[in-house]
């Protein structure tokens, strides 16, 4: 995150040009029009800040996420509900809606009412997550963010959420990718395979919210008119990673402020064991982090962990060796799978 000018110039003094996945926040740009032009700002977030006549066009047409600034609290600090879809898209564009406003204000107003703020709304959610969960089973479905719309890999994901809604509840990390596909299955669940088939063809008009968040959103609402009646499903999404949009097919979205918080909360909640689909640095993250609360676990505590994509978890990114390693002799031995399909995957977690 790029906070102040200073910060900025010696980065670009420095050679800087590709500024993918950077957040800048606050900052009078007018003056740096032409240094920025010249940079790769596909996924850049700015958020807050002032630009010359024309510039913020610019960098929206590459791709950037340009929100306004907000001066007040978008969101009820004292908030005892969870979210809808609805409530997060409520206008548009995407850089007017809720989601958007929050994740600006977030990292606009850094001052101790505000962190305040923040910290009951999480509380709030807390509870409400707490209530909402209680009697369920639920399962998660961990996997890259980047999977888009249309390619096979997000197809599979979305035959797991399916396969895994039949029986038990899914969690995902309620972002885009494998999670948007997890809980688009899992919404689908009482419905036939073709009809799954035939939302996921109406998804691949807008494979990814780059570059232009409404038409992904458009697509999704498509599916969700479509097809009515929708099986409950999780999504535990939080506003660090602003710049990538919560999905619409969770039906009940239990959004954070704090990543860790929301991190920890999820692993947590998946008492009926967690599926970790071909991922990178945070899949990783999220296999290990689980697998230390398994690896200390008594046995009638250990929730199932199960890989799927066997070239990628022991070749690509060699997890599973380590995991195995990590388990011997542990209770938690048993408990550990690598398959290479979603379907060995599901029969594992909730056979038929």
């Amino acid at each position: 995150m790029v906070e102040s000018l200073a910060e900025l110039d010696r980065r670009l003094s420095a050679g800087v040009r590709h500024l993918r996945g950077w957040r800048i926040v606050g900052l009078d740009l007018r003056a740096s029009s032409d240094a920025l032009a010249a940079c790769d700002t596909s996924r850049t977030t700015f958020a807050g800040c002032r630009f010359a006549p024309g510039e913020a066009e610019r960098h929206e047409l590459r791709g950037a996420l340009v929100l306004p600034g907000v001066e007040a609290a978008p969101i009820d600090p004292h908030r005892d509900t969870l979210y809808t879809a609805d409530e997060l898209y409520d206008a548009e564009p995407y850089a007017r809606s809720l989601d958007a406003r929050a994740f600006a204000w977030a990292h606009e107003r850094t001052a101790s009412d505000a962190a305040l703020a923040r910290a009951l709304h999480d509380e709030g959610v807390d509870g409400a997550l707490a209530s909402w969960s209680a009697g369920r089973r639920l399962v998660g479905v961990m996997g890259g963010h980047a999977l888009d719309r249309g390619g096979a890999g997000y197809a599979a994901a979305a035959r797991m959420g399916r396969l895994l809604g039949r029986r038990l509840t899914v969690a995902t990390g309620g972002g885009p990718g494998a999670m948007e596909a997890a809980n688009l299955g899992a919404r689908l669940a009482a419905r036939t395979g073709p009809e799954l088939d035939e939302a996921l063809e109406l998804l691949a008009s807008a494979p990814s919210y780059h570059p232009s968040a409404d038409d992904w959103v458009r697509a999704a609402r498509r599916v969700i008119a479509r097809f009515p009646d929708p099986t409950d499903s999780l999504g535990v999404p939080t506003w660090h990673y602003g710049h990538e949009p919560s999905n619409l097919f969770a039906t009940a979205i239990a959004k954070y402020f704090r990543n860790a918080l929301r991190e920890a909360i999820l692993l947590e909640l998946c008492d009926a064991g967690i599926v970790f689909l071909p991922g990178a640095g945070g899949t990783v993250q999220e296999i290990f982090q689980d697998a230390c609360e398994n690896y200390y676990a008594t046995e009638d505590r250990i929730a199932p962990m199960v890989l799927v994509g066997r070239e990628h978890w022991t070749e690509t990114l060699p997890a599973w060796p380590l995991l195995r390693a990590l388990a011997k002799g542990r209770p938690m031995e048993r408990h550990v799978h690598l398959v290479d399909t979603v379907e060995a995957a599901a029969a594992l977690l909730a056979p038929e």
